[in-house]
């Protein structure tokens, strides 16, 4: 089974969130999305952490901050499901957070550039430096088909933030 299919379930779970769709529809106050960029901050800064990107223009952390800062608003908290995912990370190894990698940064420059349009502020979270064909290149090199539970792993940490976010939403 290639990775797409092994993760389609979770991949498909974590799209329909309510949270997700809410952006989806432009529907996020600067509040909301605010709380969701400190979320994301919080998951790329470990993995950020670790110098272990397959290519420098990857690098989302600073970008995040700029993000965080235009919307003006500072009372962002780490979630409880965040925390638990950032200490999972912490964890692992190369080869287990490679699928990690994978998973968020495929994630930005797929889904993330319908999202650019929909939310507060400028989303330089999904604009890239470079040529995105070589980014996107630099993941798929790293990625593998036996990595799909890991993969699950991080899909059903993202789903537990999703449900979080709207749980504390409005």
């Amino acid at each position: 089974m290639t990775l797409k299919e092994a993760t389609a379930e979770l991949h498909s779970k974590a799209e329909k969130m309510e949270f997700n769709q809410r952006m989806f529809r432009g529907e996020l106050s600067k509040l909301e999305y605010g709380n969701y960029l400190t979320q994301q901050l919080a998951i790329f800064s470990e993995i950020e952490s670790r110098e272990v990107l397959p290519h420098k223009n990857l690098k989302r952390s600073e970008v995040i901050r700029q993000d965080i800062n235009e919307l003006g608003v500072y009372t962002f908290k780490i979630n409880k499901a965040t925390n638990d995912y950032v200490v999972y990370l912490g964890d692992l190894n190369q080869n287990s957070l490679n699928a990690h990698i994978y998973l968020n940064y495929l994630a930005i420059m797929f889904g993330g550039q319908m999202m650019k349009s929909k939310v507060p502020g400028s989303g330089k979270m999904y604009e890239f430096e470079g040529d995105m064909r070589e980014l996107i290149g630099s993941v798929r090199a790293i990625q593998n088909d036996e990595m799909a539970d890991e993969v699950n792993k991080g899909f059903q940490y993202i789903i537990n933030i999703l449900d979080e976010l709207q749980k504390n939403a409005g």
